[in-house]
């Protein structure tokens, strides 16, 4: 869930983290606040359209961080990944305890490549395949059971403004 192209950043994020020690209540307000905050998204498959609330991460930090020591997400809930250029990208499951569906998506939102099932915890190295603009995260098995495939389409600003 964490694109290789970011490991700097995480780096520096896990140096802070471990020089400023925050009690655990106060550590885990902001991931609960931002698990329930999101925007609309839409798949459209051959089914029909398939509707989720997700979280978007438009920064490094965000991208760094993503969906990292969280327990649970909602089945409708997702997180999209904006890298804010088309090019190939590379992610990973270290410290996602979360099997997860990645969908890499090119910039006019259609799909280009699912990996299913990711392992959690994993340092194995997850590739687009292609160029790709943004990765969209959902739990594993989500998009076998709604029937989401290559060449599917994803409806959502971030594809409208390209």
């Amino acid at each position: 869930m964490f694109s290789t192209r970011f490991v700097s950043a995480a780096a520096v994020a896990c140096l802070m983290v471990m020089a400023a020690p925050v009690p655990a209540v106060l550590a885990q307000a902001p991931a609960r606040a931002a698990a329930t905050a999101g925007e609309p998204l839409t798949i459209v498959t051959k089914a029909g359209p398939k509707r989720f609330n997700v979280e978007v991460m438009r920064d490094d930090a965000g991208r760094s961080r993503g969906l990292m020591f969280r327990r649970h997400m909602a089945a409708d809930h997702g997180m999209l990944f904006d890298f804010e250029r088309e090019e190939p990208v590379t992610m990973w499951m270290k410290n996602t305890y979360l099997p997860l569906d990645m969908v890499f998506i090119r910039p006019d939102g259609t799909i280009s490549r699912i990996a299913a099932d990711t392992e959690p915890l994993s340092t194995a190295i997850i590739p687009s395949g292609s160029p790709v603009s943004a990765v969209l995260e959902l739990n594993a098995g989500t998009a076998a059971k709604l029937g989401i495939q290559p060449g599917d389409r994803i409806e959502h600003p971030l594809f409208k403004a390209r």
